[in-house]
């Protein structure tokens, strides 16, 4: 089961790197992993998504993750209620034959056009995995020439935490 954690740090240098290592060293695969500045400039916000085969794994990683000084709290929100988004920049080949149909699927899946040339679009899209996903695999048969996603983000909706 796909696990997420939101993992607040002191905003040091070498955190994510000891963070990320601690995962590596107990072999854990992150799935996604992405960190950010809070409210506070001496925190930041790390979600990170990880496998794992049951909670007795999960204590065990959040256990080794105290023990580096600057985490400050770990929440495993996987099953809390929460918004939970990914980005993505899609650059896909297009040219004066097949640009409206792209543009339908921009406006279906209301993402964005952010970069137009004489040969591929980049577009912007945000949302749940699925929905990435679904956008993907509408573009593939135009020809994706290059992806970049962000991995997930989430936050717990308000009253919950």
């Amino acid at each position: 089961m796909k696990h997420t954690l939101a993992i607040m740090v002191v905003n040091n240098p070498g955190v994510l790197s000891r963070v990320a290592g601690l995962y590596s060293r107990r072999g854990f695969n992150i799935d996604s992993i992405a960190v950010g500045p809070t409210e506070d400039p001496k925190l930041s916000r790390m979600i990170v998504v990880v496998q794992a085969e049951d909670d007795a794994q999960i204590e065990q990683i959040t256990k080794q993750l105290y023990k580096l000084i600057d985490v400050v709290k770990i929440s495993d929100i996987t099953m809390d209620d929460s918004v939970e988004r990914e980005l993505a920049l899609i650059k896909v080949a297009a040219n004066s034959g097949n640009r409206s149909e792209i543009l339908q699927i921009v406006d279906i899946f209301r993402a964005k056009i952010v970069d137009v040339a004489e040969q591929a679009v980049i577009i912007e899209v945000t949302g749940d995995q699925e929905k990435l996903e679904a956008i993907i695999s509408l573009l593939h048969p135009f020809g994706i020439r290059e992806i970049v996603r962000t991995g997930k983000i989430a936050m717990v909706r308000s009253g919950k935490r």
